[in-house]
């Protein structure tokens, strides 16, 4: 399906790719790894033709559709069902043809196609899609410009899989996405038809979906089989043999050099001293293994404060009168570790503001020690961030009065040593930002952390740092997050946000997996019933209906008929047309009789009269009918 060889791309004076190769062949679903910065998003830009590379190839099959997830949210009045429906631009192609088209045989050919790519099902598959991205039926029908940025590049990913191109590319398509909708793309994705390569931090998501991995590492790529877990592993082990391979040869070549300097002033060992000198040059270096610096954040410790450090009773939350969450009886201790699931817009956020006192109830009581310090984190901060300032700028603005050092040393508990902290804001990456919120947000070693979507713009090993140094906390977290990894293992107990209510669930997130499946079987049955229900309405009335709708069908049923008697015949004579055509095409037809040829072709001619004539009666036929109808 891919192939790119040797290729070589630099940019800004530094060589993001150096004779890169490697194969994709059609089926696979690969995800493409590596640390920020290493060059996959412009991998991506070169296979779309954005990006001109300074040696090599990209090939791609003859013929292949490739599609993309959008880098801009679609905008306009247009529904977001026909959003997407427009997406498959074949589709939407045919069928403005077929309205505007004359030639019978035509017409013919494109219902053939049509009918081929699964056209009339369309609709119901953009809604299947649209739903498990978290719109329903009513938000199907609403106009684009109703949703925030977030929602939609929903539609955007949503456009992307109806498409359903050979070659889907997708760069971080869980980012826009809450918890539910992440477990459905992982679903749909495992099952892609296509040739699938996904840029992804989300562990679970490249476990769950991918069935080779490709490293991008030193301008290389790598490929591994298997899904993440499997390259780590296989990785892992490469690397611990090539160190071996590597510290032998240094021995090797030690004992060899020894050798020479101890006799190659000796005439009776010159020879065998020089062989030594040429084995050394012939002899294949094996690279040392340079481990990349691991990430690491080190959240403070808090001091010890006795439970429960918040308790509301009775509460109610909203937004003036609209109230979203009701009967609100929460405890929390230190202790805890707990992980919010429900759907966008149930009130996870709402909950995490009540929590962090960064909106009040508006009904019943909260309670919290008056020494009680709270952590929130929230990726809409970044914008919040001064741009012409540094990491030490800001953390210096909140630790005023203390040294220097301890500013220093807050920095570099996430990972901003002297030369990173001094840079300006508008130069560091969208995870050293969220980075920089962690350690602004940790500064007073907080006794709960509200953690909301924290690892968007991590990569795969900030993230297992994450998680490290959320287990190595004594404080409680509360977490909002897309990333079932995080979750699972830093998370002890679910809390399930949900018609204006907040519950415990019993379960883990498979649990919650099964719940979600269940839910949208029982939504697909109740929208069967209330299909049926609408069309068993007024009986009278209903009744009323057939009888009229039989009595226009008994009047253009002789027109139906005869416009399907016309186009049976049509289409006859068109498989006739070419069966011959493809006696005519055959090269060794020529070499026999001239005769057989002389008949084929008169043959030829007459069918091409006769296709005339039927698609005339067609057209005569279709115009009648329509008339009839009008």
């Amino acid at each position: 399906m891919l192939h790119i060889n040797d290729l070589t791309f630099r940019y800004g004076g530094r060589t993001i790719f150096e004779a890169a190769t490697v194969h994709i062949p059609a089926g696979q679903r690969v995800g493409l790894v590596g640390r920020n910065g290493t060059g996959k998003t412009t991998l991506f830009k070169l296979i779309l033709g954005e990006l001109h590379a300074d040696g090599g190839e990209i090939n791609m099959r003859p013929r292949a559709r490739l599609g993309r997830l959008a880098q801009e949210a679609p905008e306009g009045e247009i529904s977001l069902i026909d959003c997407v429906l427009a997406a498959d631009t074949e589709r939407t192609a045919l069928f403005e043809e077929a309205e505007n088209c004359h030639d019978g045989h035509r017409i013919a050919e494109i219902h053939e196609r049509l009918t081929a790519i699964d056209a009339h099902s369309a609709p119901s598959r953009a809604a299947s899609i649209l739903s498990g991205l978290g719109f329903d039926s009513e938000a199907q029908q609403q106009p684009v410009s109703d949703f925030s940025g977030g929602w939609r590049m929903r539609v955007a990913l949503a456009a992307a899989l109806f498409a359903n191109p050979d070659l889907l590319l997708l760069d971080e398509p869980t980012n826009h996405l809450d918890l539910e909708a992440t477990l459905w793309l992982q679903s749909h994705l495992a099952v892609y038809p296509g040739t699938l390569v996904v840029i992804s931090h989300d562990r679970e998501l490249l476990n769950e979906v991918a069935t080779r991995i490709i490293h991008l590492e030193n301008g290389k790529l790598n490929g591994y089989g298997g899904n993440y877990d499997r390259f780590e592993a296989t990785r892992r082990a490469r690397m611990e043999l090539q160190s071996k391979a590597f510290v032998k040869q240094q021995e090797q070549r030690k004992k060899i050099q020894s050798f020479i300097d101890r006799f190659k002033a000796k005439a009776t060992k010159a020879a065998q001293a020089q062989s030594r000198v040429k084995m050394l040059e012939r002899m294949e270096v094996v690279v040392p293994v340079v481990e990349d610096r691991g990430m690491s954040f080190d959240f403070p410790d808090p001091e010890e404060l006795s439970p429960p450090i918040i308790a509301i009773d009775n509460g109610v939350a909203g937004y003036g009168e609209k109230v979203v969450l009701r009967k609100l009886d929460i405890r929390i201790t230190m202790e805890d570790r707990i992980a919010l699931l429900g759907a966008n817009g149930n009130g996870k956020s709402t909950l995490a503001k009540i929590l962090s006192g960064r909106m009040d109830l508006l009904g019943g009581q909260l309670r919290k020690p008056s020494k009680l310090k709270i952590g929130y984190f929230a990726q809409h901060q970044t914008e919040e961030l001064r741009l012409d300032e540094t990491p030490f700028d800001h953390m210096a603005l909140l630790m005023k009065g203390l040294p220097e050092a301890k500013v220093r040393a807050q920095l570099g508990r996430f990972g901003f040593e002297q030369d990173r902290a001094n840079v300006k804001v508008s130069s560091l990456s969208g995870g050293e930002k969220s980075r920089l919120l962690f350690a602004l947000m940790s500064r007073e070693a907080p006794h709960l952390m509200i953690l909301d979507e924290p690892t968007n713009h991590l990569d795969i090993d900030a993230r297992e740092a994450l998680v490290s140094a959320l287990n190595a906390y004594d404080g409680a977290v509360i977490l909002i997050s897309h990333d079932p990894h995080l979750i699972e293992l830093a998370a002890d107990s679910l809390w399930l946000v949900g018609d204006g209510a907040v519950r415990p669930f019993d379960g883990d997130l498979a649990a919650y997996r099964r719940l979600l499946l269940d839910q949208a079987r029982d939504a697909k049955r109740s929208a069967r019933k209330d299909a049926g229900a609408d069309k068993s309405g007024d009986g009278a009335q209903r009744k009323a209906d057939r009888k009229a709708a039989a009595g226009a069908r008994a009047q253009l049923a002789p027109l139906r008929k005869a416009v399907q008697a016309a186009e049976k015949a049509l289409e006859d004579l068109v498989k006739e047309q070419k069966a011959l055509a493809a006696k005519l095409a055959d090269p060794k037809l020529y070499q026999g009789p001239p005769a057989k040829v002389t008949e084929l072709r008169r043959q030829e001619g007459d069918l091409a009269r006769k296709v005339e004539a039927a698609e005339l009666a067609w057209l005569c036929a279709q115009e009648e009918l329509e008339a009839a109808q009008a």
